[in-house]
């Protein structure tokens, strides 16, 4: 086997692996896909009227697609640094599955189609912020920073924020000030979680020299930031309730699980684990993160279908 798991023909060239839709499956990051639907769905709920069913599928159809498209893309470009780290040595294009020029084109063929028939079925409004968000996580995530700044991930923060308002602009055609609200919370909450990874992670990171913050600055100032974005976020969630968007049956799940993330951010704050087998807190962090995002989305949704 060659670096990126080709296997070897008797010549020396590298024969390709075969490809099934698994490895198709693959390229669209399902996981993070999973997210990014439910996180759009619960807009799409929350924003006042009502789509028909169908066209309602459609739009979390085409969201999903576009986010599997940016995934295809980013897998696309990264494939050189992905071979060099353990958690996504495995994917398509570092094992030899796929080959570049297919994940290119499944990518931009992936997020076009995705885009025209959000704007034909639903409005251009929505059809136009999918595309800036599969821009957005391409080239100026992927492409521009990831491998320029520790900043990257609180830029390319909003790359998974988008498809929040790109639910609530489907169901009524513009942005309004709850819809934003929610892109800010997405946008906030994504370096604590994605920090917390990345400080267990940090040894994959430096070997394929991507400038992560705890490559770049170290595990303690790292662990000062995720406490800093954590003190900016739980204000913002609470922010709907205050404002008179949203009743107190969010504002009062916002307040709790807030208090909870807190609680788990001074505990990584306070941690001086040197070793990812050490990082319990860490770890606990960003698991609950998953759980307080998803949480939190629910509240707004129950907010909207139970209160008057």
């Amino acid at each position: 086997m060659n670096s990126y798991g080709n296997a070897e023909s008797v010549s020396g060239v590298p024969t390709p692996l075969l490809a099934d839709w698994r490895d198709y499956f693959a390229l669209l990051k399902p996981r993070v896909m999973t997210l990014v639907i439910f996180t759009a769905a619960c807009a799409m709920v929350a924003a006042p009227g009502a789509l028909h069913p169908f066209l309602a599928f459609t739009g979390i159809l085409c969201i999903a697609v576009a986010a599997g498209a940016a995934g295809a893309l980013n897998q696309w470009y990264e494939a050189d640094i992905d071979a060099l780290m353990k958690r996504t040595a495995k994917r398509p294009l570092p094992a030899g599955k796929l080959q570049k020029p297919e994940a290119l084109a499944f990518g931009v063929i992936l997020g076009t189609g995705s885009v025209a028939v959000m704007g034909l079925a639903l409005n251009w409004v929505a059809a136009a912020w999918l595309a800036v968000s599969i821009l957005f996580y391409v080239v100026v995530y992927t492409a521009w920073l990831k491998r320029r700044t520790p900043q990257n991930i609180v830029i390319g923060g909003a790359a998974g924020a988008f498809p929040v308002i790109c639910g609530w602009a489907a169901v009524t055609g513009d942005t309004p000030m709850l819809a934003w609200i929610l892109f800010a919370i997405i946008f906030l909450w994504t370096p604590p979680h994605f920090w917390a990874l990345a400080l267990f992670m940090e040894a994959d990171y430096a070997k394929a020299g991507v400038p992560m913050l705890p490559v770049t600055h170290g595990l303690k100032e790292t662990r000062r930031q995720i406490l800093g974005y954590s003190l900016l976020l739980v204000p913002v969630t609470i922010a709907p309730t205050l404002m008179g968007l949203t009743d107190w049956a969010y504002g009062g799940t916002a307040i709790t699980l807030g208090a909870i993330f807190l609680w788990m951010a001074v505990k990584v704050a306070r941690s001086t684990a040197e070793a990812p087998a050490q990082m319990a807190a860490e770890k606990q962090l960003f698991k609950f993160s998953l759980l307080y995002l998803a949480c939190l989305f629910g509240a707004l949704v129950a907010d909207r279908l139970l209160l008057p």
